[in-house]
């Protein structure tokens, strides 16, 4: 009986032993830093510029400057196409452009009504022409690194007879 309440009481202490191994100091494990992993992609942290933003400080200012700036130049440069149609257009598009991560902006589509495609069938070649006429872009910065982003421009499209 003495035998078995030995064994008992060697079970006990082993158990013991092994769960509170952890507990021990030279055995702790260090612990590591957490790293913020959750990434906001819907933002950045500095938008798209033009050399004519950059000494803007503020984000939002310096993003209106670079709508403000991108819709001025692809104005100008479809100021240098004609436009020929027999009826007055007073309509507005949207274009979907893309700026990667070098700063190479594209057009990744054209959304207009069919009245107004039927009339200037031509305005998504001469939109083509424009954005590849604008000056040099900065891409967008997402924590310290350079992005691709996605940006809708609205542009009035207004021709008189």
């Amino acid at each position: 009986m003495k035998a078995k309440n030995h064994i008992v009481y060697f079970f006990v202490c082993s158990l013991t032993l092994f769960i509170s191994c952890d507990k021990l100091p030279f055995l702790k494990k260090q612990e590591t830093q957490k790293l913020d992993t959750i990434v906001d992609f819907t933002s950045v942290d500095m938008s798209p510029s033009f050399k004519v933003c950059d000494s803007i400080i503020d984000k939002s200012e310096k993003s209106e400057c670079f709508r403000t700036t991108i819709h001025q130049k692809i104005g100008e440069q479809l100021k240098n196409f004609s436009f020929t149609s027999s009826d007055s257009i007073n309509e507005s598009i949207v274009l979907d452009i893309r700026i990667n991560a070098n700063g190479i902006i594209s057009l990744d589509s054209l959304k207009s009504s069919k009245n107004l495609q039927e009339k200037l069938p031509e305005l998504d070649s001469f939109l083509q022409l424009s954005i590849k006429g604008l000056p040099k872009i900065y891409p967008a910065i997402k924590r310290g690194i350079p992005v691709t982003t996605k940006y809708q421009l609205p542009i009035k499209i207004i021709l008189e007879e």
